[in-house]
């Protein structure tokens, strides 16, 4: 038998203590089983431990299998377990829509031994495939990014680390509204690492901008500040190319609302669109706070750095006219952490 700690760990959850009994005298040679006669009790484990696999009871008390499973893909910890239903019923209308909520297979009790481990190795198997080729692709898109990334700052001589700060900021802001409960509903389903690394394109529309602008060492006039504007256009339209040529996932997804709406204002004064309150995305107004913040600590040709005292003031400001007030609020209180992250950088 496998050393107990290399073993993959699958937890079954049923109500039925018998159920229960087979499937550990079935599975434990092979695997490391943890048993739970409840959904709840399933959550509260899975704060501890991160199973390989479920394999989860569909009639339950208090949580059934169908509750289960769209919490468990309804969080992005979660999302990737393999969840494999057990169901005393063949219903194929059962079937179809455990599959559609995310199902990997589903297997009839009484269960069969081998047909149960079978099933189990399959996809365990797969899972693994899935996720070496996952890793594969998260690091090339990185490498894409980082690139793009490189080509704008190269571009903009002014702005030497934006991307690389902002991405820090960004990081500390969203983990201040996590622990404040600030729109948790929409921050739950968040991979804040592939966030931030969204993010990092906001300002990719500058690559469409003359040199002549981005580079110019005084005020723009306002005719090229207009030009300068369409850079959020800009971003979002060469996002949609690469959209359109590889498909539409997450990732881009968030970099389109990262690029185009970052200059949009809470009282509906910003660009592209003049979108206004909570009709800006929530990636536009987080990226709009670090990336003003940012803007005012660091020293341009035309203006020097302000401290951060003075960046957190004017900031504050403009809670409610050019920023989202709830995440000032949040912004503030998390003002050392900001002030730590940046002499870190």
């Amino acid at each position: 038998m496998e050393d107990f700690q290399t073993l993959k760990t699958i937890f079954v959850v049923d109500d039925s203590d018998t159920n229960l009994s087979m499937a550990e005298a079935v599975l434990e040679d092979q695997y490391r089983v943890m048993t739970m006669p409840s959904a709840a009790k399933m959550f509260n484990l899975l704060d501890k431990v991160l199973p390989d696999l479920i394999l989860l009871d569909i009639e339950m008390p208090d949580i059934n299998g169908f509750e289960a499973i769209q919490k468990l893909k309804s969080e992005s910890k979660w999302h990737d377990i393999p969840i494999m239903f057990l169901t005393g019923r063949n219903d194929s209308d059962v079937e179809a829509k455990g599959l559609e909520m995310g199902a990997v297979d589903f297997v009839t009790k009484p269960f069969s031994a081998p047909v149960l481990i079978n099933r189990i190795q399959t996809h365990l198997d797969i899972d693994n495939i899935i996720r070496v080729r996952t890793a594969q692709l998260h690091r090339l898109q990185n490498s894409i990014i980082s690139v793009l990334a490189d080509m704008v700052e190269n571009r903009d001589k002014g702005t030497g680390g934006h991307i690389e700060r902002t991405s820090v900021y960004i990081r500390v802001l969203i983990d201040e509204m996590k622990n404040q409960g600030l729109y948790v509903n929409e921050l739950t389903g968040w991979d804040v690492d592939k966030m931030i690394s969204s993010a990092r394109m906001h300002d990719l529309g500058k690559i469409s901008i003359s040199d002549l602008i981005v580079n110019k060492p005084g005020k723009l006039t306002d005719d090229e500040y207009d030009i300068m504007k369409r850079h959020a256009e800009e971003g979002e339209r060469i996002i949609d190319e690469i959209i359109s040529r590889t498909g539409e996932g997450e990732f881009l997804r968030n970099a389109k609302l990262f690029a185009g709406t970052h200059h949009e204002r809470w009282d509906g004064k910003g660009y592209p669109r003049g979108l206004k309150g909570e009709q800006i995305p929530l990636q536009g107004r987080i990226m709009a706070i670090v990336d003003v913040y940012d803007a005012l600590v660091s020293e341009r040709p035309y203006k020097r750095a302000f401290t951060d005292n003075e960046a957190f003031d004017i900031i504050s400001q403009s809670s409610g006219t050019h920023f989202d007030p709830n995440i000032i609020s949040v912004f503030n209180n998390a003002r050392e952490r900001i002030k730590a992250a940046k002499v870190e950088l």
